[in-house]
């Protein structure tokens, strides 16, 4: 569910985020710049990153969650590993590809709601611990890796020897740790020693207190749903909303101090890079398009469906929506947390507006209690 090889080129500084009100500026350019955003919601968060030239924007955005859910709960800041969870993650892609006879997506992909599960078996560890950095590249660079863990996945479901071998899981441990290093079997902490697991366990984030929402015209409201794409990989359902609800429950965790994860797609004329703003524009074609604000579509309940199944709102990335914000007219807008280290003019950070989530989201993932009592009711939880 990434897109991010077309953005090779893009730097990778991160950037600390700033709080309460502000008034977020581009870099001086020759012109002011076409959306004056004023930010009017934002929720602490840690600074952006970057993946590199790796599919892993799902662990990420998912990463950036759990380091935000353990400030809200914690009040500590960590910059934790994601390649801790990318290997592990690898192991159970593998492990499931083979018990489904090679009939299971087998991919870098994946969901925000893969690092929850991650850590919950694995543990977890600070970046400075374990960066997966170690074939001589500043940035993650992953192509080979991931054709090498599949062949390697795929030449054990051949099943050459007429039954499946236990060498099949230490070969693939053994590219993982070619690729990314070997893991530490402990580190220290504040002066403490760990390990992942007791890390874990002592800034605890448990995968059960966590939902997924989504919005399906063919499903039925205010019960659970499998979300069928491809990087599903976990089979893990969502709770199934009116599209008004969904954007109410955003809201609402937005206005109470969580942020969400978010599946979604930006393989679309709308998204921009330049300006660093993802919009639904009424009419695409329009000639001022990026030239001055234009009007979107209101986008409905059954537009979304169609273009979920025209495969025109896919699921191809992951981000972190950490604020609500508006342009100079008064149009509302969400702050997304990006993982292409400083790219575009709000350096790592878009600004998507309200109908732009509406028509692109897939699904989100946010703690239980960023959900109003009524909704939580609603749901049964």
């Amino acid at each position: 569910m990434d897109i991010m090889n077309r953005f090779m080129k893009w730097a990778a500084v991160a950037l600390l985020f700033g709080t309460g009100t502000t008034l977020v500026a581009q870099e001086a350019e020759e012109k002011d710049p076409i959306y004056q955003i004023t930010e009017t919601v934002n929720v602490k968060h840690t600074p952006v990153d970057n993946q590199g030239s790796s599919g892993t924007c799902w662990c990420f955005a998912g990463v950036g969650l759990v380091e935000a859910e353990i400030q809200r709960i914690y009040g500590k800041e960590f910059n934790l590993s994601e390649m801790f969870i990318v290997r592990n993650a690898w192991t159970e892609k593998v492990a499931k590809f083979v018990r489904m006879h090679g009939n299971n997506t087998l991919s870098q992909g994946g969901e925000v709601c893969d690092v929850l599960y991650m850590i919950d078996k694995y543990g977890m560890m600070p970046e400075a611990d374990y960066s997966g950095k170690v074939i001589g590249e500043e940035r993650h660079m992953h192509a080979e890796m991931n054709e090498v863990v599949s062949s390697v996945a795929r030449a054990i479901i051949k099943n050459g020897n007429k039954k499946i071998s236990p060498a099949g899981p230490k070969a693939v441990q053994g590219v993982l740790d070619a690729y990314l290093g070997v893991a530490p079997e402990e580190f220290t902490v504040d002066g403490k020693k760990y390990t992942p697991k007791s890390f874990a366990e002592a800034y605890r984030i448990d995968p059960a207190n966590y939902i997924e929402i989504c919005s399906f015209t063919t499903e039925e409201y205010n019960k659970p749903c499998m979300v069928e794409i491809p990087d599903n990989w976990t089979w893990t359902p969502a709770y199934n909303l009116p599209l008004d609800k969904l954007m109410e429950a955003v809201d609402y965790a937005l206005e109470h101090g969580f942020t969400l994860g978010w599946a979604q797609d930006v393989s679309n004329p709308g998204f921009s890079r330049k300006e660093g703003v993802g919009i639904v524009p009424e009419d695409p074609k329009d000639e001022n398009l990026w030239k001055e604000i234009v009007a979107e579509k209101k986008v409905t309940d059954e537009i979304h469906q169609t273009a979920y199944d025209n495969w025109d709102a896919g699921d191809d990335h992951s981000m972190l929506v950490v604020g609500i914000a508006k342009d100079q007219n008064g149009n509302k807008y969400y702050k997304i947390k990006n993982s292409w280290g400083d790219a575009g003019p709000y350096k790592g950070y878009w600004y998507c507006s309200e109908q732009y989530l509406r028509q692109y989201t897939i699904f989100f993932t946010l703690h239980k209690d960023g959900l109003s009592k009524a909704m939580r009711k609603d749901l049964g939880l």
